[in-house]
């Protein structure tokens, strides 16, 4: 099968003014490969899933199941939705919910505790007949236990057994919806201990409802699995993650501390999103691995071609010389749409007449690649044959592999998130949580400054 293809020829020199050399890359040769053994010997979570049959067998035991729902409303945050919002948005259409001859349940993600979000949601289903899968590894995610508790709330006031529209995903052994699981007899499946949130979209986080969705999960793993086998290549022109990772580590040294990914297809455009966490999260760190102060971090950024060529472009090539792009091209669209042959007496409107929407759009994109290079602006292109399940688990994988490679080239722990942990403590404190009185009153002590600067 045809597989993703990376473009990395406007990022050297001469092709890019001032870019890097050839020789750039190979005096980083021995790191990069010492990168790549590391991760291959400590084998972090994500590298085994692809390979591990159980998480596809332990989402298909649950598949009648899950079938006879009308509607699956996925109640999670952060790793624990982003990647599940990147499949359906990429793998279905975007009038999926609304197909009269759909035979698979809606889907819905509920990513955050807004009010207006999880009502609209809620406004849409019958709750007789809509299973909630509830996401979380600790069963202590404020966000996800909140709407958790909405749900649940809303299914005992309408006389439903609980058992009968809950699924948790969580620890294998441990948290708090692990011991509600046992304690209540409500179905349960696992989420791998040894894998982080973000890293998680190919484990049962995601399989659920792209299962639910219709769609393709083994095809997932293909990719991934194909994916894996050039990202084990200590050959650094033979890796495509590997090398991503030293090419923006190396402008990230000279100063480009934006990563932005700019992709040209709408359906594809949530996966920036799903790119925006896993490479904040795990390169953004204060700390190295010797425990030293270091405070480094590469902003990753997203943006649609061809709208955000109307509204971000103009900073992309004239403004500050920070930013590394990352453009995502689609070259085959599932659906076409041709532009009638009409106003042939306007030149300015006649050349469009006859052409396609897709080969527009695309044409955009090269037209904003040759733009960034006369400016002297590093961008790669990451192209995508069509848009299937094994595409899309070759580039999940990709970037799994790749934000890796990263965080051993700035030597961080790349699977922890200490920075996120004071502000989960923070809203534990001022919501009440038992534990964190003294916490609240510190908080409240420091938030009651006076001379507050309001206008």
């Amino acid at each position: 099968m045809e597989g993703i293809s990376f473009d990395f020829t406007n990022l050297f020199s001469p092709v890019l003014k001032g870019g890097l050399t050839k020789k750039d890359i190979n005096s980083y040769k021995e790191k990069v490969s010492e990168a790549v053994e590391n991760i291959l010997n400590s084998n972090p979570g994500f590298m085994g899933v692809p390979f591990e049959s159980k998480w596809l067998e332990s989402v298909r035991e649950l598949k009648e199941w899950i079938l006879s729902f009308e509607s699956l409303v996925v109640l999670g945050i952060g790793g624990s939705a982003l990647g599940n919002i990147a499949l359906q948005s990429a793998l279905n259409p975007a009038d999926y919910n609304n197909q009269k001859n759909r035979k698979t349940p809606r889907i819905y993600i509920v990513d955050n505790v807004d009010p207006d979000l999880l009502s609209s949601v809620l406004d849409q289903i019958d709750i007789k007949t809509t299973l909630f899968n509830v996401i979380s590894k600790s069963g202590t995610t404020a966000e996800a236990m909140a709407n958790y508790m909405v749900a649940r709330g809303l299914l005992e006031t309408n006389g439903l057994k609980v058992q009968d529209h809950i699924l948790f995903t969580t620890d294998p052994q441990n948290g708090i919806l692990r011991k509600m699981s046992r304690d209540e007899n409500i179905r349960a499946i696992e989420i791998p201990p040894q894998v982080g949130g973000r890293f998680s979209v190919l484990t049962p986080v995601g399989l659920v409802s792209a299962m639910a969705g219709g769609i393709d999960i083994q095809e997932l793993f293909l990719g991934a699995r194909d994916m894996c086998e050039k990202c084990k290549n200590k050959d650094i022109w033979k890796n495509p993650a590997a090398l991503n990772a030293v090419i923006h580590y190396l402008y990230y040294l000279k100063g480009y501390n934006l990563s932005v990914m700019m992709v040209y297809s709408n359906r594809l455009y949530l996966l920036a999103d799903w790119y925006r966490q896993i490479w904040a999260e795990s390169i953004g760190k204060k700390l190295n691995l010797k425990k030293e102060t270091v405070n480094v971090g590469q902003t990753p950024v997203k943006a649609l071609g061809a709208t955000d060529q109307h509204s971000q472009v103009q900073l992309y090539n004239e403004g500050p010389k920070d930013k590394i792009i990352t453009l995502i091209k689609l070259e085959n669209f599932e659906r076409e749409v041709s532009i009638p042959k009409i106003h042939e007496d306007i030149a300015e409107l006649k050349y469009l007449g006859g052409r396609k929407l897709s080969e527009l759009l695309n044409t955009e994109l090269a037209g904003t690649e040759y733009a960034l290079l006369e400016h002297e602006r590093p961008n790669m292109r990451v192209t995508f044959p069509r848009i299937s399940a094994y595409n899309i688990g070759e580039f999940i994988f990709m970037y799994e592999f790749s934000t890796a490679v990263m965080g051993g080239l700035l030597q961080v722990d790349p699977y922890d998130q200490p920075g996120v942990e004071l502000g989960k403590k923070v809203t534990y404190a001022l919501m009440g949580r038992e534990g964190y009185e003294d916490l609240a009153a510190e908080v409240m002590k420091k938030i009651q400054v006076k001379n507050r600067v309001i206008m």
